[in-house]
């Protein structure tokens, strides 16, 4: 996002990078381009006060009337022109081809470093003109700030204001932010909103059919009593793939109290925490490859019915019984401290598996998160029913306008065009890439693996190159770091418990002879500069340490480096007792491969099982994906017959 202009004709050289229905899409586009191109001299002219004037003259076509076709060329050239002005950075011509596919209701696929921030100032002015509120949903509430407050001086130049959705905001805050003209938050926060505004309206008596009208319009007595969102016009997804794909596995759900007694729950959740260890695989309990669920077999039943019972369990049905030691074998078998989870002042917080941030205010259903709890030994918490529900699917549909960015889509542009109804259009990048792969490294086991890490970022520190080291799990961030430490090399750890510290970690991170151990925090959103003198180096060398369950995870780490034409290199390294080969190949198969290792030969002859093993957990995924869609479709259609609200449960 620097303020250099694209020389003159290159866009043909752009339009050349594309071919068939997506040429024939920019193409047409560039159209466009050429006018926004055409209207910069004569913004350029206009003192401040002139260019805002500019913008409330386009807002006043919009409302008058006018598509927003007729007036994106000036809309565009004003957005331009005041992030020049406001944050010295002037929209490449690739970022104004992005910003026609977005308003076009495009997935654009930017690759990482290209300016997605910047650009998405283009689609969210011209909706916000229509005054229905324009949303910019993000992964995380770091991200949702720091992108607000970034672009806020470009917005607010044009006369817009911005608000910010944040986890702990209070109502009255939501509020006056989603009353802003452009709105940044988390697509979580987003859906929860919306589900408790259904709560709140359903409570003051309205029909479902008045939810349709727009919650914004209903005239309620008490500002506490008012919804805090307006109409859903236009929402604009940043990291499309991961909030559109990746979170759509789970529903948003608002919980209510459950009717069974908590000194009851817990005690039970408790006793079976204690006693969960005595079960044996194989013996008491089976475990299905593909679904991972825990079965008691008939002995496993048995040794529950001899299990000593407090008195306060007598009235548990043995049924239960039999069910609460399932989660609680599950959970010690499945769910890892610093990997899944890590607890924060006695409670449970979910480390969200694709981000690698702390997932505030998320549970695990189906009781796992209460077997977590009584396995940690703290206060176990009463399990939730069921008080209102919306799918990530769901949430988008309801937009009248849709579109979304990311770096990494275009492998799931057909479940995007099915579910969403838009296509994923990939954008030239603005400068050739200079990213190398080196080639993939295999080992035995993680502790050769790791040992071969250390050896490299040695050999690279030497010479003076940053290093950027990716893990899947906060555990093994750690692990990491103290062989760094043994070995003597100076380096920053970035994951979930060092959140306070992120913005200094990663602005470091490209310097001389940085070496930053990471989760997927280091992933998306994150701009790693080079420092002086890095480039001519090599830059940035980027070390993948493991597979994750989605091939586009791994490419977000990759994207940190060769950014904008930057220098970098990226090498992957595998060992065959990675956690992927063992979730997507079952355990028999890789307890064959490890030990096809340790009796030697040639590794690199076993080097593509990993990615065969990703790809398995990548369909796997997809029919559970396609599988809760049908469920909701289902579900929905049979309380629109019973004439009920298809987002709340039918009150008592």
């Amino acid at each position: 996002m620097m303020a250099n202009r694209i020389p003159s004709g290159s866009v043909a050289k752009l339009l050349s990078w594309v071919g068939g229905p997506v040429n024939r899409r920019v193409a047409h586009w560039s159209k466009m381009l050429d006018q926004v191109n055409a209207l910069e001299s004569t913004v350029q002219h206009d003192n401040d006060q002139q260019l805002r004037k500019r913008s409330l003259s386009v807002r006043y076509r919009i409302k008058s009337g006018d598509r927003i076709e007729q007036v994106m060329p000036e809309a565009f050239a004003l957005v331009r022109e005041a992030g020049r002005r406001t944050l010295q950075m002037r929209h490449f011509d690739v970022q104004i081809l992005g910003g026609v596919a977005l308003v076009k209701g495009s997935i654009a696929e930017m690759q990482t470093g290209e300016g997605k921030t910047l650009t998405a100032t283009l689609p969210l002015y011209l909706h916000a003109l229509a005054g229905k509120g324009a949303h910019l949903a993000t992964v995380n509430d770091y991200l949702a700030a720091r992108d607000a407050e970034w672009m806020r001086p470009l917005y607010e130049l044009l006369g817009l204001s911005v608000g910010v959705i944040q986890t702990k905001d209070t109502p009255d805050q939501r509020r006056e932010a989603y009353a802003c003209d452009i709105t940044y938050g988390t697509a979580k926060e987003f859906g929860f909103d919306f589900l408790r505004d259904r709560l709140l309206l359903r409570r003051l008596g309205f029909r479902q059919e008045d939810f349709v009208v727009g919650m914004s319009e209903h005239r309620l007595e008490g500002e506490g009593d008012k919804p805090v969102q307006r109409s859903s016009y236009f929402c604009l997804v940043d990291e499309a793939d991961s909030i559109l794909i990746d979170e759509a596995r789970t529903p948003l759900i608002i919980g209510s109290l459950g009717d069974q007694i908590r000194e009851q729950v817990e005690a039970t959740y408790k006793w079976a925490a204690e006693h969960s260890p005595r079960f044996e695989e194989d013996v008491h309990h089976e475990v299905d490859d593909d679904t991972k669920k825990v079965e008691l077999t008939a002995e496993g039943r048995q040794l529950v019915r001899a299990l000593p019972q407090p008195d306060i369990l007598r009235s548990v049905g043995l049924i239960d019984l039999y069910q609460y030691i399932e989660r609680a074998i599950k959970v010690n078998r499945d769910f890892h401290l610093d990997r899944q989870y890590v607890v924060q002042e006695g409670e449970i917080v979910i480390v969200d598996e694709f981000t690698g941030r702390l997932a505030e205010g998320r549970k695990w259903r189906d009781g796992i998160h209460q077997a977590l709890e009584a396995k940690e030994k703290i206060e176990v918490t009463v399990p939730t029913g069921q008080a209102a529900r919306i799918t990530v699917q769901d949430l988008f549909l309801r937009y009248q306008n849709l579109a979304g960015m990311t770096g990494t889509a275009r492998s799931s542009a057909r479940e995007v065009l099915k579910i969403y109804r838009t296509r994923v259009i990939p954008m030239p990048t603005n400068r050739p890439p200079q990213r190398k792969v080196l080639p993939d490294r295999v080992f035995r086991n993680t502790d050769e693996k790791f040992r071969a890490i250390v050896d490299e970022v040695k050999e690279i520190n030497a010479a003076g190159r940053p290093v950027l080291i990716g893990t899947r799990s906060i555990d093994k961030s750690e692990l990491l770091s103290s062989l760094l430490t043994e070995a003597g090399l100076e380096h920053q750890v970035l994951n979930a418990n060092e959140v306070e510290r992120e913005a200094e970690i990663v602005a470091l991170a490209g310097q001389h002879g940085k070496i930053t151990v990471a989760t997927n925090m280091a992933g998306r959103g994150t701009d790693i500069k080079l420092g002086e003198g890095v480039a001519e180096k090599g830059g940035l060398l980027v070390i993948c340490t493991e597979l994750h369950d989605s091939a586009r995870i791994d490419r977000q780490l990759v994207g940190r480096c060769g950014r904008q034409g930057d220098p970098g290199t990226v090498r992957q390294y595998l060992a065959l007792d990675d956690d992927i080969l063992l979730s997507g190949l079952g355990p028999d198969q890789a307890k064959k491969i490890k030990q096809l290792g340790e009796a030697g030969g040639d590794l690199h002859q076993h080097a593509r099982l990993p990615r065969k093993a990703q790809r398995k957990v990548e369909k796997k995924h997809f029919r559970d994906r396609m599988i809760l869609l049908h469920h909701e479709k289902e579900r929905k259609k049979v309380q629109r017959e019973m004439g009920q609200d298809p987002y709340l449960d039918t009150p008592d």
